[in-house]
């Protein structure tokens, strides 16, 4: 027969009209229901349903494996650029796409330049990665937005790992020609000993695609996910710190010695000081001048010109072709010894294999740099996915990736990122696919094949400021430390270690610092889950709320409600024993007696602070009934098992039962599998409620 009680713990909701406040805030309907049925328990409801366990074992897995599988699907997923094209509309997409990829183009000039330069490459390079990088990924990228290219943070890990391997730089190769024409190679080193950074910048790019196909072979594509959000602000925000460090000797004309190792951004620092007094003022004069030309560019014109037409200002390319007319009518090296970008080849780059000998030698840096261009792509991508509704497959990137590293490392690239403000103009300015991707990198190489020379005379001052302008978001990421503070003091120290480590130290070994500290504070959360007494509402039946945070609903007579939200394994029973006995206020004290010889274990009641409760108290704490609801607990070993077998012993021994209520599938089979074991017996019900009406029942009977 149904049990229908009316008591105060199943009282129908009864909502009083007048209490309501004005009227107009009264909702017009007030929907009801009533459910009249047994309490069941889980057992009932498992033989009922038909329910039947996964199949875990291999030849299953295999089986459902091989089913998934279909060729065309196969193709089109790696080959993302057939999926879409189709439904690609000329005449809604393409102007859009052209605007598009123009802007972009023209921001990609003057920063390909720069990154180029800052990778310990030439400009040249920079340049290359516009174009072949960017048209691998546009066929097999999943991302409609994100710009390919070159970006601050990967430029610099790049040179780091220049700085370490490369022992010729570019200025000691020298090329004479015999009087037969026959040109010859002489060069500081022994030829086979040459290491140049053309050299290590392809090898690193190349060992950078192999990780990334190794990633997504294996189906690494949440690996991105142990960067918390905390780590990557703190680490992009220490790099920027880096970027700006490494621009402050072309700011000022000046040169210094390049350090390695920890504590390299502080030797700068101190060279750059002391180097003050030789500081070459046009220099200096003409970076500060673009300084403040870009500011009021970026703060006062693009505003406002954005609010009444669709294409920005280009304000990085009107200062790079500035201040290369500037140089070259003004004789500025001639005359006052400004350093120049240097020669840019016309042309595109021939294809060569990168030096595999050195590939082994930098495979460890090329690791840290995977992770780190592939964090900074998905983070963009699924912004941008989510805003226009569209799936980037994290997998598929990481192929995307692999194979356009190891394009781009047959074409003197380094290895590729993707630009955030880029990305943002790609989007602003009405790109709705690759195909803008397509647009820049043809007008980049138009101008690799008619225009690159021009830059020759560039000064490498104006590129350092428009660097320092353009990492102004970056450092803007200093605010987002209150918004971590507020998370949570881990949130907070991830952050503020990672950013001191990256800065003091280096910024590989302060990014294996980060990430530690970032997966030592998931694992203390992990460790301490959310837990909690439930009761419930007087007004309405099967409604059950944290008793902490409601203060109008009541605790189930001489029945404990216990809720547990995390996963209940080897590495947390512990904890979970704990939080179960100071929730119930109950504490186990062994006292071993001697009753008609044999030992007895008596089970006292103490209070938090140690001593013996009062007989209120007590009475507070005698329940007949402990039901644990598992709704929130996400996985069960057979630790966790034991766990609460011994939990249900000891409750026996004071004349109490466990009742576990709501589990899912997969923690009903692991307590199953557990009671086969000899774990248990468990008392299993599908909902709390029915645990609860149980009890009731019980008790009352």
């Amino acid at each position: 027969m149904p049990i229908i009680r009316e008591n105060a713990e199943t009282k129908p909701l009864n909502i009083n009209d007048n209490n309501n406040g004005s009227a107009k805030n009264k909702p017009k309907i007030h929907p009801k229901y009533s459910i009249h049925r047994d309490v069941l328990t889980h057992e009932v409801v498992i033989r009922e349903t038909g329910y039947s366990a996964r199949d875990k074992s291999i030849p299953s897995s295999l089986r459902n494996f091989w089913s998934g599988w279909n060729l065309l699907s196969i193709f089109t997923g790696l080959i993302p650029i057939l999926q879409w094209l189709p439904q690609y509309s000329l005449k809604r997409d393409l102007v859009g796409d052209i605007i598009s990829g123009f802007t972009v183009a023209i921001m990609n000039i003057p920063h390909g330049m720069a990154y180029g330069i800052l990778a310990g490459v030439s400009a040249g390079n920079g340049l290359y990665m516009a174009v072949f990088p960017v048209i691998v990924y546009m066929f097999l990228g999943t991302s409609k937005h994100i710009s390919i290219g070159t970006f601050a943070v990967a430029s610099m890990m790049t040179q780091k790992v220049v700085l370490a391997y490369a022992n010729v730089d570019s200025n000691d190769l020298i090329v004479t020609t015999t009087a037969d024409n026959n040109a010859t190679l002489t060069t500081v080193l022994p030829l086979e000993n040459v290491i140049t950074q053309l050299d290590v910048v392809t090898s690193l790019a190349l060992a950078v695609g192999i990780v990334n196909l190794l990633m997504s072979f294996f189906r690494l594509g949440t690996l991105a996910s142990l960067l918390s959000e905390p780590l990557v602000s703190g680490f992009t925000t220490a790099a920027a710190c880096h970027v700006v460090t490494a621009q402050l000797k072309d700011v000022v004309g000046i040169r210094v010695d390049r350090h390695k190792g920890a504590f390299k951004i502080i030797y700068t620092l101190i060279d750059v000081i002391k180097g003050l007094s030789n500081t070459n003022l046009v220099s200096f004069g003409f970076c500060m001048g673009v300084i403040i030309f870009m500011t009021i560019c970026n703060e006062c014109i693009k505003p406002y010109l954005n609010k009444r037409c669709h294409f920005p200002m280009p304000g990085e390319l009107i200062v790079v072709i500035g201040g290369t007319l500037i140089s070259k009518f003004c004789h500025l090296y001639k005359e006052f010894n400004v350093q120049l970008v240097g020669i840019i080849p016309k042309g595109l780059p021939s294809a060569s294999l990168p030096r595999l000998d050195l590939v082994p030698l930098v495979a460890v840096d090329s690791i840290a740099i995977a992770i780190v261009t592939y964090s900074i792509i998905m983070s963009m991508g699924l912004t941008f996915a989510k805003k226009h509704g569209y799936e980037v497959r994290a997998n598929q990137e990481l192929f995307a990736m692999g194979v356009g590293n190891a394009v781009g490392s047959c074409f003197s690239c380094i290895p590729l990122a993707c630009s955030l403000s880029r990305s943002v103009i790609q989007d602003q300015t009405g790109g709705v696919s690759q195909i803008a991707s397509l647009v820049s990198a043809t007008l980049v190489v138009v101008t690799l094949l008619w225009v690159g020379p021009f830059f020759s005379d560039l000064p490498r001052c104006v590129l350092a400021g428009v660097i320092i302008v353009a990492l102004k978001p970056m450092f803007m990421q200093i605010k987002q430390l209150k918004k971590f503070s507020k998370q949570g003091k881990l949130e907070m120290f991830t952050w503020i270690s990672t950013f001191l480590c990256v800065v003091l130290i280096d910024i590989d070994i302060g990014l294996l610092i980060g990430v530690c500290v970032s997966l030592l504070a998931l694992y203390i959360k992990g460790l301490k889950p959310y837990y909690c007494l439930l009761g419930y509402m007087p007004e309405a039946p099967g409604i059950y709320m944290d008793m902490n945070q409601h203060r109008n609903v009541m605790q189930v007579s001489e029945t404990r409600i216990f809720r547990y939200c995390g996963s209940l394994n080897f590495a947390t029973s512990l904890f979970f024993r704990r939080a179960l006995y100071t929730a119930i206020g109950l504490d186990k004290i062994n006292q071993k007696t001697t009753r008609n010889s044999k030992a007895t274990t008596n089970y006292v009641l103490v209070a938090e602070n140690g001593g013996k409760l009062t007989k209120s108290e007590i009475d507070d704490n005698t329940f007949q009934f402990l039901i644990l609801d598992l709704s929130m607990l996400g996985h069960i070993d057979v630790a966790g098992c034991s766990t609460l077998s011994d939990v249900s012993k000891q409750l026996k021994l004071r004349s109490a039962r466990l009742l576990l209520a709501s589990p899912m599938d997969r923690v009903y089979d692991s307590l199953v599998h557990s009671m086969a074991l000899s774990e248990g017996p468990f008392e299993i019900f599908p909902t709390l409620h029915d645990a609860v009406e149980y009890a009731i029942a019980f008790r009352t009977a």
